[in-house]
């Protein structure tokens, strides 16, 4: 009898998770290794936030706290939540869990039941389907092509809804495109959602605040107050605050969804980390004149490997609205053989010929999805990147 859940057998581990992990062995082993794969700000968590932390520390603040967060930092988000997208929420509508991860994952468990779907557009962050998975549910995969800008058109959205479906799980700006849906973009997504009452929207903006050039960031409640009722609108404060290790997620919606979300939150984890709450505060309540500074630096590390990438024949990539990913395409090498011997049937294939190969590591498009295509985080050093894109470049020019 196999002693494990057959449940689990349905999921497989993160693919960016395991892409670092090799990298980081690769290292110990002492290879040059350059890291393309982990999703997180390669500078430290600003002073005025750390202080925060470590005055909680300090102060004693190191006991349990409410199950889903400290009274403190759910009226700092509520503000936020007013501040920036002009949606009104009262504490017993918030609820705060060990990262971002952990609000999808608790909503999920709280609302599906064996049949239901939940509609994911790809391309997607690896754990949305395998997190449906693990609740009961049904992922349903709507797929939006690089003619889109990898974003999901009304039409194709229309089509993926059935009487099954429960959720729209939805992610802007993207990881792993970077794409950036506008507001009359938008407007016509919640235009469907409109007339299809049953469907309740999971909003992942995560990367809310990388948002470049032109692009003006919107929600679905935001745009379509109507929905109101049937969004939870999810965040967090690991990437614009450079805060991915202190794994403090949160979320907004209807009270008995929120009250669900608690329920199971009671009975997993409990309350999230008590210094890292109290750092959150600070992160939400204080200064923000670090964001622009740091979207200067994105801007400026994106247009480099966009340039440079698209400068190697048989590599295709679009400029992203916002986050800090590209998602090249490899349509143009499919087919050829590497320096090295191994032929590059798909994107996967690809992806590890060049960490074998070459030292950089990379994410292949089918974890997220949608192929031939990988997934660059530009999350690190300008002089990381020109190497990396170097030897990119070096590896294609190889392959015959």
């Amino acid at each position: 009898m196999d002693f494990l859940s057959a449940t689990l057998a349905r999921v497989k581990p993160s693919p960016t998770i395991a892409v670092t992990t090799k990298a980081a062995e690769l290292k110990a082993a002492g290879r040059d290794v350059i890291g393309l794969g982990a999703g997180e700000p390669d500078f430290p968590t600003p002073e005025n936030i750390r202080a925060a932390g470590i005055a909680a520390i300090n102060a004693g603040k190191t006991k349990y706290t409410a199950v889903d967060g400290i009274p403190e930092l759910k009226q700092a988000i509520c503000a936020k939540f007013s501040r920036d997208n002009g949606l009104s929420y009262e504490p017993s509508q918030v609820t705060v869990s060990g990262g971002g991860k952990q609000v999808l994952y608790n909503a999920l468990m709280a609302t599906l039941n064996e049949g239901d779907e939940v509609v994911i557009p790809a391309p997607y962050w690896v754990s949305y389907p395998d997190m449906v998975l693990l609740a009961g549910g049904t992922p349903v995969i709507a797929e939006a092509s690089i003619q889109t800008g990898f974003k999901l058109t009304a039409d194709q959205l229309e089509a993926a809804i059935t009487d099954k479906t429960k959720w729209l799980i939805f992610n802007s700006p993207s990881n792993p495109t970077g794409a950036g849906y506008t507001w009359d973009e938008l407007k016509e997504l919640t235009e469907v959602l409109m007339r299809h009452p049953h469907v309740w929207v999971m909003t992942d903006d995560m990367y809310e605040h990388l948002a470049y050039d032109d692009f003006k960031f919107c929600t679905p409640a935001q745009v379509e107050p109507r929905l109101y009722d049937r969004t939870l609108t999810v965040n967090g404060v690991s990437k614009a605050y450079a805060m991915t290790g202190w794994r403090i997620g949160y979320a907004a919606g209807p009270a008995h969804l929120i009250k669900a979300m608690r329920k199971v939150q009671s009975q997993s984890t409990s309350n999230p980390c008590s210094i890292s709450q109290w750092a959150a505060v600070e992160a939400l309540n204080g200064t923000q004149d670090f964001l622009p500074v740091h979207n200067e630096l994105f801007v400026r590390r994106r247009n480099l490997v966009v340039k440079a990438l698209n400068a190697i024949d048989g590599i295709s990539c679009l400029t992203p609205e916002g986050a800090f990913y590209v998602y090249p395409s490899i349509a143009g090498l499919i087919g050829k053989t590497s320096a090295g011997g191994i032929k590059i049937t798909d994107d996967e294939t690809f992806a590890t010929a060049l960490l074998e190969e070459t030292g950089v590591a990379v994410v292949f498009g089918a974890a997220f999805g949608l192929s031939p295509n990988f997934r660059v985080s530009y999350a690190t050093s300008d002089e990381a990147l020109t190497e990396a894109c170097a030897r990119i470049a070096t590896f294609c020019e190889g392959l015959t």
